[in-house]
């Protein structure tokens, strides 16, 4: 009997937890996130807008050019790629916002055979 009621309340328990995802406000602007390098934690900025992503770290400028997919989830690829690898596309998928930042994930656009899908996390924070 327990269980029937454990049941009966958890599509009311799950259905309460909303994740807010108001990606349209962080579709362009000026943001700021954390990442390590050698175990150093460093800072970097970006600005993106429409069509472009400009990403500033450890004193080099790095754009991308961006295609929506749809409101969330965007692909960027490197417009002057200085390797094979930087030639990859990257699918990057925001997760959740709350009213300063977001929380995203990416990968490669495309699947490598033979490579395990390697999905990574990180936080970015509007600054303008």
């Amino acid at each position: 009997m327990k269980r029937i009621v454990i049941l009966l309340f958890l599509p009311v328990l799950v259905g309460c937890y909303d994740v807010e995802r108001n990606c349209e406000d962080f579709k362009t602007g000026e943001f700021e996130f954390k990442y390590i390098v050698d175990g150093v934690e460093k800072t970097g900025r970006f600005f993106r807008t429409d069509k472009l992503n400009i990403d500033y770290y450890d004193g080099k400028i790095d754009t991308s050019s961006v295609r929506w997919i749809n409101d969330c989830e965007f692909i960027l690829k490197k417009l002057n790629p200085q390797s094979n690898s930087e030639k990859d596309a990257v699918h990057m998928k925001i997760l959740s916002t709350k009213k300063d930042s977001y929380t995203f994930e990416y990968k490669l656009a495309v699947k490598k055979p033979n490579r395990p899908e390697r999905v990574e996390k990180g936080v970015a924070y509007k600054i303008d």
